[in-house]
């Protein structure tokens, strides 16, 4: 039998989550790992019963930071300059 420490698909029956004043838990990071739920991830939470579920929310695409940088950063260039060129002035070849 695992550890539920080891296993993220355990409950955390073996520590309590305090709720906030503005009614937000921290979801540990094992949990946050192996579901997939990373930063800026939109998500969806239903009651069942006397409990809650959060799951990544469908049909929205999901990115990381990196892609949002990325697409915000695309076309944005107006260096008429070549590869060549600037390789040369990152060696100080000019």
């Amino acid at each position: 039998m695992q550890d539920k420490k080891q296993d993220p698909s355990h409950t955390t029956k073996d520590r309590s989550l305090r709720i906030t004043s503005k009614g937000q838990v921290t979801i540990p990071a094992h949990i946050r790992e192996h579901t997939g739920l990373l930063p800026h991830t939109e998500v969806e939470i239903f009651a069942e019963g006397n409990s809650v579920r959060v799951v990544p929310a469908e049909g929205r695409r999901q990115t990381g930071r990196g892609t949002e940088l990325i697409a915000q950063l695309r076309q944005r260039g107006d260096v008429t300059m070549s590869t060549d060129e600037i390789m040369a002035l990152t060696r100080g070849e000019s």
